[in-house]
């Protein structure tokens, strides 16, 4: 068994057995946890309008590049050293096929709020399908309208951000990166290492276009269309679910960029890359999300 770490190394070593590779303790997690939060309080400093100053974000987000750089090195200098055999391989595959279900659970609980939103609370709070008339006492004159922001209007007229704009480019984007991702895939199963770095790096260019949209969309939304998060249900289910799903595309683009790193560095094989297949599942996982983004979020 493997000694405990003082501090968390690049390197891991294997149980005496030899018949399956057991990684030593690290504080990785832990120290990458830290660097998250402290990045997510100051976001939410910022849309709160209770900033934290600009030092916390760029500390935050630096120390977590830095992590996640010195961690995925140390995962590659396993793969490549040749410390997985093919029962590690086997629990990767189900780790990640675990992952992206969790994940998938993840955003159903965010539709599910959005659905029973406009199906189920918005007709109650209207008076539709009640015997007793509470609507009239607690919010008399409200309307079963969608989009809206609640009762009494608390976060000010708004507009929604037009389905056939950026969102539509973007939803182009996906898709095409999604076609460039297995492109990339083909290439390298035929050994056209080459290729395969190009379409990579179409992908990981794909995904910064779409979070520079994005972030566009928001400041148009935030400053012309005077929707927030403050403004209702409306507001608030939309930033959940499309903001969520950026952080996923950040990720998604981060890990694609790592992998054509690593290819561009000789790694991977035509028959063993599961470490270009985890990825390519996350990001298809990743696109799918996004159309029902589209198709509930934008257009419905």
């Amino acid at each position: 068994m493997a000694t405990p770490a003082a501090a968390p190394t690049d390197h891991s070593h294997a149980p005496a057995t030899g018949k399956y590779f057991v990684p030593a303790p690290s504080a990785w997690p832990f120290m990458l946890t830290a660097a998250l939060v402290t990045c997510i309080i100051a976001g939410w400093g910022y849309l709160e309008d209770h900033s934290v100053g600009p030092i916390p974000p760029i500390v935050g987000a630096l120390a977590a590049f830095y992590i996640i750089f010195r961690w995925v090195r140390g995962v590659c200098l396993e793969s490549e050293g040749g410390l997985y055999n093919d029962q590690v391989g086997r629990t990767y595959r189900m780790g990640m096929a675990w992952f992206i279900f969790s994940e998938v659970m993840f955003f159903a609980a965010f539709f599910g709020a959005l659905w029973y939103a406009r199906e189920m609370s918005i007709p109650w709070l209207s008076g539709e399908g009640t015997k007793l008339a509470t609507h009239m006492n607690l919010w008399p004159g409200f309307e079963n309208t969608w989009p809206t922001n609640g009762p009494k209007a608390l976060g000010g007229k708004f507009e929604t951000v037009s389905a056939w704009g950026l969102p539509f480019v973007n939803t182009v984007l996906l898709l095409t990166s999604g076609v460039t991702l297995e492109t990339a895939h083909h290439a390298l199963k035929e050994n056209h290492r080459k290729v395969c770095i190009f379409w990579m790096w179409v992908t990981v260019a794909l995904g910064s276009l779409f979070l520079y949209f994005q972030a566009t969309e928001y400041l148009h939304a935030f400053h012309t269309l005077n929707l927030t998060m403050h403004s209702g249900v409306y507001g608030s289910t939309f930033f959940m679910l499309t903001g969520f799903h950026g952080f996923h595309v950040t990720l998604g683009t981060l890990m694609l960029a790592i992998i054509a790193i690593r290819l561009m560095l000789g790694h991977f094989k035509p028959d063993s890359h599961f470490g270009f297949e985890g990825v390519a599942w996350y990001w298809h996982f990743v696109d799918v999300v996004w159309i029902g983004l589209f198709i509930f979020v934008y257009v419905a």
